[in-house]
Protein backbone atom coordinates (compact mmCIF):
# COMPACT_ATOMS: atom_id res chain seq x y z
CA UNK A 1 0.00 0.00 0.00
CA UNK A 2 1.52 3.52 -1.30
CA UNK A 3 1.47 6.28 1.07
CA UNK A 4 -1.50 9.10 0.30
CA UNK A 5 -0.36 12.35 -1.71
CA UNK A 6 -1.40 15.17 0.42
CA UNK A 7 -1.33 18.46 -1.39
CA UNK A 8 -2.81 22.26 -0.24
CA UNK A 9 -6.76 23.16 -1.88
CA UNK A 10 -6.21 25.84 -4.13
CA UNK A 11 -9.65 27.68 -5.31
CA UNK A 12 -9.69 25.53 -8.20
CA UNK A 13 -10.51 22.75 -5.77
CA UNK A 14 -14.02 24.30 -4.35
CA UNK A 15 -16.07 21.70 -6.44
CA UNK A 16 -14.31 18.87 -5.97
CA UNK A 17 -14.53 19.39 -2.49
CA UNK A 18 -17.68 19.90 -2.17
CA UNK A 19 -17.97 16.35 -3.96
CA UNK A 20 -15.88 15.10 -1.59
CA UNK A 21 -17.72 16.64 1.81
CA UNK A 22 -20.86 14.40 0.88
CA UNK A 23 -18.45 10.89 2.74
CA UNK A 24 -19.37 12.84 6.18
CA UNK A 25 -21.88 15.17 5.30
CA UNK A 26 -24.42 11.73 4.72
CA UNK A 27 -23.99 10.30 7.81
CA UNK A 28 -24.43 13.42 9.75
CA UNK A 29 -27.30 14.00 8.29
CA UNK A 30 -28.89 10.78 8.41
CA UNK A 31 -28.20 10.95 11.93
CA UNK A 32 -29.34 14.49 12.42
CA UNK A 33 -32.01 15.42 9.67
CA UNK A 34 -33.00 18.66 12.40
CA UNK A 35 -29.87 20.56 11.78
CA UNK A 36 -28.03 18.88 8.44
CA UNK A 37 -29.86 19.05 4.98
CA UNK A 38 -30.32 15.72 3.69
CA UNK A 39 -29.73 17.01 0.18
CA UNK A 40 -27.45 20.56 0.03
CA UNK A 41 -26.81 21.90 -2.95
CA UNK A 42 -23.58 21.28 -4.66
CA UNK A 43 -23.46 25.00 -6.18
CA UNK A 44 -23.42 26.30 -2.97
CA UNK A 45 -20.99 23.43 -0.97
CA UNK A 46 -19.03 24.99 -3.84
CA UNK A 47 -19.43 28.51 -3.15
CA UNK A 48 -18.79 28.26 0.42
CA UNK A 49 -15.78 26.30 -0.47
CA UNK A 50 -14.45 29.21 -2.53
CA UNK A 51 -15.25 31.33 0.55
CA UNK A 52 -12.97 28.95 3.00
CA UNK A 53 -10.18 29.08 0.67
CA UNK A 54 -9.63 32.86 0.02
CA UNK A 55 -8.96 33.05 4.18
CA UNK A 56 -6.14 33.00 5.24
CA UNK A 57 -6.53 31.09 8.83
CA UNK A 58 -8.02 28.21 7.03
CA UNK A 59 -5.70 25.50 5.95
CA UNK A 60 -7.71 22.82 3.46
CA UNK A 61 -5.60 19.59 2.19
CA UNK A 62 -6.81 17.24 -0.03
CA UNK A 63 -5.62 13.55 0.10
CA UNK A 64 -5.00 11.03 -3.56
CA UNK A 65 -4.07 7.84 -4.22
CA UNK A 66 -1.05 7.12 -6.26
CA UNK A 67 -3.02 7.25 -9.40
CA UNK A 68 -4.12 11.02 -8.68
CA UNK A 69 -7.62 10.12 -7.49
CA UNK A 70 -8.53 12.36 -4.92
CA UNK A 71 -10.04 10.17 -1.95
CA UNK A 72 -10.79 12.98 0.69
CA UNK A 73 -9.68 16.56 2.77
CA UNK A 74 -9.27 17.90 6.13
CA UNK A 75 -10.51 21.76 6.61
CA UNK A 76 -8.62 23.23 9.45
CA UNK A 77 -8.89 26.81 11.38
CA UNK A 78 -5.85 28.72 12.67
CA UNK A 79 -6.97 30.54 15.36
CA UNK A 80 -4.99 32.99 17.75
CA UNK A 81 -6.43 34.18 20.79
CA UNK A 82 -5.30 37.41 22.80
CA UNK A 83 -4.50 37.00 26.83
CA UNK A 84 -7.58 38.23 28.73
CA UNK A 85 -8.62 38.33 32.33
CA UNK A 86 -9.43 34.71 32.74
CA UNK A 87 -7.18 33.05 30.18
CA UNK A 88 -3.78 33.15 28.61
CA UNK A 89 -2.89 34.16 25.10
CA UNK A 90 -2.97 30.79 22.83
CA UNK A 91 -2.54 29.84 19.50
CA UNK A 92 -4.33 26.76 18.20
CA UNK A 93 -5.22 24.54 14.90
CA UNK A 94 -9.21 23.15 15.09
CA UNK A 95 -10.22 20.65 12.61
CA UNK A 96 -13.41 21.45 11.10
CA UNK A 97 -13.83 18.45 8.55
CA UNK A 98 -12.49 15.18 8.08
CA UNK A 99 -13.92 13.00 5.28
CA UNK A 100 -12.54 10.15 3.58
CA UNK A 101 -14.49 8.29 0.70
CA UNK A 102 -15.50 4.96 2.39
CA UNK A 103 -13.50 2.32 0.03
CA UNK A 104 -10.31 4.04 0.71
CA UNK A 105 -10.78 3.93 4.65
CA UNK A 106 -8.01 2.10 7.07
CA UNK A 107 -5.93 3.06 4.74
CA UNK A 108 -3.73 5.61 6.39
CA UNK A 109 -5.72 9.19 4.43
CA UNK A 110 -7.27 9.94 7.69
CA UNK A 111 -3.88 10.09 9.74
CA UNK A 112 -2.07 11.50 6.51
CA UNK A 113 -4.75 14.36 6.54
CA UNK A 114 -4.23 14.38 10.36
CA UNK A 115 -0.51 15.17 9.59
CA UNK A 116 -0.38 17.47 7.26
CA UNK A 117 -3.23 19.52 9.55
CA UNK A 118 -0.72 19.25 12.94
CA UNK A 119 2.35 20.47 10.43
CA UNK A 120 0.20 23.55 9.33
CA UNK A 121 -0.35 24.39 12.93
CA UNK A 122 3.09 23.77 13.94
CA UNK A 123 4.36 26.20 11.09
CA UNK A 124 1.85 29.01 12.32
CA UNK A 125 2.83 28.79 15.89
CA UNK A 126 0.14 26.67 17.17
CA UNK A 127 0.39 24.60 20.23
CA UNK A 128 -3.01 22.81 19.94
CA UNK A 129 -4.51 20.64 18.24
CA UNK A 130 -8.49 20.43 18.57
CA UNK A 131 -11.83 19.27 17.16
CA UNK A 132 -15.17 17.94 17.94
CA UNK A 133 -17.06 15.09 16.98
CA UNK A 134 -20.69 13.21 17.13
CA UNK A 135 -21.57 11.29 19.67
CA UNK A 136 -23.45 8.99 17.08
CA UNK A 137 -20.41 8.49 14.96
CA UNK A 138 -18.54 6.39 16.77
CA UNK A 139 -16.11 5.10 14.10
CA UNK A 140 -15.20 8.85 14.11
CA UNK A 141 -14.27 9.12 17.74
CA UNK A 142 -12.86 5.94 17.67
CA UNK A 143 -9.93 7.13 15.10
CA UNK A 144 -9.60 10.29 16.75
CA UNK A 145 -8.61 8.72 20.03
CA UNK A 146 -6.37 6.15 18.35
CA UNK A 147 -4.67 9.40 16.89
CA UNK A 148 -3.71 10.98 20.64
CA UNK A 149 -6.66 13.05 20.38
CA UNK A 150 -8.86 12.83 24.08
CA UNK A 151 -11.71 14.26 25.57
CA UNK A 152 -11.35 18.50 26.81
CA UNK A 153 -14.71 19.10 27.21
CA UNK A 154 -18.49 17.99 26.29
CA UNK A 155 -20.95 19.95 24.60
CA UNK A 156 -24.75 19.22 25.59
CA UNK A 157 -27.55 19.73 23.29
CA UNK A 158 -31.24 19.84 24.08
CA UNK A 159 -34.15 20.62 22.02
CA UNK A 160 -36.75 23.09 23.25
Amino acid sequence: MHPPKIRLASPDDAALLAELNRFVHDIHAARRPDLFKEDPSIDELTSGFKDQLGRESIKIFIAELPDGRPVGYAMATLHQRAANALMHASSFVVLEHVAVAPEATRRGIGTALLDAVREAGRKAGCTRFMTEVWDFNSKASSFFEASGFTSAWRRLDQPL
